[in-house]
């Protein structure tokens, strides 16, 4: 290791860093340090840039037009030179409709995520720095939804919506939030009487100031562990919904789709069925890799046993 390079890791692992900049940046390296330890959670996070590479360069890696298919020549044509994962009954390249379709899923999963995460942020944070009633009803909202199964819950939301994928993503994100309310709040509740809530308190800070500035900044590591662990679930409550016919429509790519279509050939042409089944599977186990890799990097308490 190069001098410079040494003088930068002892600058970043100092104990007494001389500004916050250089406390953020150092307490980010020490993240990283444990993330990168876990060879896992590298593979987890492998699977999910190349999912985020293959959505944004869907249309150059494709090799055939992912909704126009040979209906004549090339129907359930079985994984070959010509078409590497096979084709389904319209004649349609598998391999470029599972392509296209990564667009799909990770638009839904970062969708879910930016609306369901906040919500249930604000949620937890102000039901467990007011508490009293204000607390009880939140969280008994909370209780209410966490009552129902996701995917039911979603089924029911998409039923009375309409099909689509974008009323799948307003389902999924509505049923999805309650947890994130449950972290946040027991995260507030293991600060709001620690000494520093009460000196910004004594400085005249109002309540909302504390929960905006002070407490969910503490509470979005947990989050983002959580939120990370949930993408896999939130993409086969996805593929669940396209399955059924609720979520995004045909002749769009979706995986879930792609499932419902292929069960009907599933004993004699099994690649129609199998190759996006396969699909959800690879980038479910990266998100559940990744999340695994994070909880262990961005938990202190973890780290110390």
């Amino acid at each position: 290791m190069s001098e410079a390079a040494l003088t930068r890791r002892e600058w970043l692992l100092s104990e007494r860093p001389d500004s916050r900049l250089q406390a953020r940046l150092g307490r980010a390296y020490q993240s990283w340090l444990r993330f990168s330890a876990n060879r896992l959670a590298l593979a987890g996070l492998l699977i999910i840039l190349l999912l985020v590479f293959v959505a944004a360069f869907a249309d150059l890696l494709s090799p055939y037009s992912p909704i126009v298919g040979d209906l004549r020549g090339s129907r359930l044509m079985p994984p070959g030179p010509g078409h590497w994962l096979g084709t389904d009954d319209q004649g349609r390249d598998i391999l470029s409709r599972i392509i296209h379709g990564s667009r799909i899923t990770l638009y839904v999963v970062l969708l879910v995520a930016i609306i369901a995460a906040p919500i249930g942020l604000a949620v937890g944070a102000v039901a467990g720095y007011a508490g009293g009633l204000l607390d009880v009803v939140l969280m008994r909202i909370t209780d209410i939804f966490l009552a129902f199964p996701k995917l039911i819950l979603a089924l029911a939301f998409v039923a009375a919506l309409g099909p689509g994928i974008e009323n799948a993503v307003l389902a999924i994100a509505i049923t999805s939030w309650p947890p994130y309310a449950r972290i946040a709040r027991a995260e507030t509740l293991t600060v709001r009487s620690s000494d520093y809530i009460a000196a910004v308190a004594l400085m005249g800070a109002s309540p909302s100031r504390i929960v905006l500035r002070h407490i969910m900044p503490l509470c979005i590591s947990s989050l983002i562990v959580r939120v990370t662990l949930d993408m896999a679930g939130i993409i086969l409550t996805a593929a669940g919904l396209g399955f059924l016919g609720l979520g995004a429509q045909p002749p769009l790519p979706e995986w879930g789709a792609m499932i419902a279509s292929g069960r009907r050939f599933i004993l004699d042409q099994w690649w129609v069925a199998a190759a996006p089944g396969a699909a959800i599977l690879i980038v479910s186990l990266g998100f559940n890799l990744l999340g695994d890799g994070l909880r262990d990097a961005l938990d202190p308490r973890g780290s110390e046993r």
